[in-house]
């Protein structure tokens, strides 16, 4: 008998705990999928080496936004990606965005330079000073080839 009571007791944290965690869970990706608090920009690139959906947004250094979506422009031919920012940020509307490396082994994420204009990005406005990713391979073979 007092077997069975350590073995209800030891159940009912284990649940307890399952429960509190799935709070936490859901309260967590509730916030995150909370669309009132970001704006979305979009901006065109000439390529998008190493960027995908959920890659971040910097500023400064600092996590402002996810990239949200990744396409092909069949007229321009160029990338065009859809930024999420965070409502706190506002840009002015010279500000540039450019995919930027981490280090030679480290990957891609999207750095925003921002402007001195005394006007900012509203929200859906496109980006037009942009810098696609620049390919570390093809900067050794000029290189090693020697052309400019």
């Amino acid at each position: 008998m007092a077997q069975n009571k350590a073995e209800i007791l030891v159940g009912a944290v284990v649940l307890c705990v399952a429960v509190g965690f799935l709070a936490y869970a859901n309260s967590s990706v509730g916030a995150v999928r909370s669309t009132s608090s970001e704006y979305n920009l979009t901006a065109s690139f000439r390529s998008v080496e190493g960027i995908a959906v959920g890659t971040d947004i910097r500023l400064a250094g600092v996590k402002v936004g996810t990239v949200t979506g990744l396409d092909l422009n069949p007229e321009t031919f160029k990338a065009d990606a859809e930024l999420s920012l965070n409502k706190d940020v506002v840009l002015p509307d010279d500000s540039a965005i450019i995919i930027s490396s981490e280090g030679l082994l480290g990957g891609n994420y999207v750095e925003v330079l921002p402007g001195g204009s005394p006007f900012n990005y509203e929200p859906g406005a496109e980006v037009v000073d942009t810098q696609g990713a620049v390919s570390l391979i093809s900067l050794l073979m000029k290189f090693v080839s020697g052309s400019e």
